[in-house]
């Protein structure tokens, strides 16, 4: 676990140890890690991307942290984030905070890994990328469970009636598999996320390097993958961009469109000076696509706008969750960035989304 005062060096040879559990795909289910000098082909840049992460502003138990989750129960709002190899109090930690600035531990989802993971995915050590959301009276956590190098990988599900442990009520109950990839696939079953729509459908979004980004529907009365609609969309990739860099998306509608955030570059090199993960968008008129970026860029090729890269201080911006308050309407991304200072400790960072011409402007 990061302790703020560990030495540098100390601290850097325990995050190279951390670090293969905590990424949501890019140094473990992809094999090796392409240099940060790897194309960029199609996107576009914001004209304050590299400004967002000019100050930090939040403060407790805020790292280390790797692709965080965010939702409001009550007056609590909690972050959930990948599991780092050799954390302790259980398996995808919480967080929570009253403001948005200030978070401390509260808890876990699981004390003891599942089961079944090591019959599903033998040699599992932790689980990754958990997406919080809530839909037919519960709350659910979709996460991914892989290893390094392999696409042998599933998400799966757990549920809760309430977020907050003092309620007679709160117990998580694991639903298991929801999706499988294998080895030779075109996908990868990881980087969950679930857009429940204004029309009382729900859409898994996944998906990570190989062809990119993929869609499915969510029968809502189970959570699991719809029997009447199997149909698999395909929302974004990187043609002729090596390994395809693309992974951790997030779906949220605002107004007219719909809008698709990904994770786009590397992470989680053995240096942390070598990562250029940047935090990146595309609408769309449907929760389908296509998606283009800020130049008419469809994402299916190469396509989006960069609204958060590093700026020296902090690097590798990404791992982001967008979420839309369902009460009051607003909008934020929560996301994880490396801190240089402290030899790339990966830290929660949590940003306002305004919007200008029906497009989203980091805060």
């Amino acid at each position: 676990m990061f302790v703020k005062g560990l030495g540098l060096a100390v601290f850097s040879w325990a995050l190279l140890l951390i670090s293969a559990c905590s990424t949501s795909a890019s140094a473990t289910s992809k094999g090796a890690v392409s240099s940060a000098s790897a194309g960029a082909a199609g996107l576009s840049y914001s004209t304050n991307d590299r400004s967002v992460l000019g100050s930090y502003s939040l403060s407790g138990n805020t790292g280390p942290v790797h692709d965080p989750s965010i939702i409001r129960h009550g007056s609590t709002y909690y972050a959930f984030t990948s599991d780092f190899l050799g954390q302790t109090g259980g398996y995808l930690l919480m967080r929570c905070s009253a403001d948005r600035i200030t978070w401390a531990a509260c808890g876990a989802v699981f004390q003891q890994m599942p089961a079944w993971v090591g019959t599903s995915v033998p040699g599992a050590l932790c689980l990754w990328a958990p997406d919080v959301s809530f839909f037919d009276g519960l709350y659910h956590v979709y996460y991914a469970v892989s290893t390094a190098g392999s696409q042998a990988s599933v998400i799966a599900l757990v549920t809760n009636t309430t977020l907050d442990a003092h309620d007679p009520a709160y117990k998580w109950v694991d639903r298991g598999v929801v999706l499988a990839s294998k080895n030779g696939d075109d996908f990868n079953a990881i980087d969950p996320n679930i857009l429940a729509d204004a029309d009382g459908s729900v859409w898994l979004t996944y998906g990570s390097y190989w062809s990119g980004i993929k869609q499915r529907e969510i029968d809502p009365a189970t959570g699991m993958l719809s029997s009447t609609d199997t149909a698999r969309y395909d929302l974004a990739t990187r043609p002729g961009v090596k390994d395809n860099p693309i992974e951790g998306p997030s779906l949220i509608q605002h107004g007219g469109y719909y809008y698709l955030f990904v994770s786009v570059d590397y992470c989680c090199n053995s240096s942390a000076a070598n990562d250029n993960y940047k935090q990146v968008v595309g609408r769309a008129t449907s929760p389908h696509g296509p998606f283009l970026d800020t130049q008419g860029t469809l994402m299916t090729n190469g396509g989006g706008t960069v609204l958060i890269a590093g700026n020296g201080s902090w690097n590798a911006p990404g791992g982001g969750t967008a979420w839309v308050d369902p009460d009051t309407g607003e909008s934020l991304l929560a996301f994880h960035a490396l801190n240089m200072s402290q030899g790339g400790a990966p830290y929660l960072w949590i940003k306002s989304i305004s919007w200008q011409n029906d497009w989203p402007v980091i805060q």
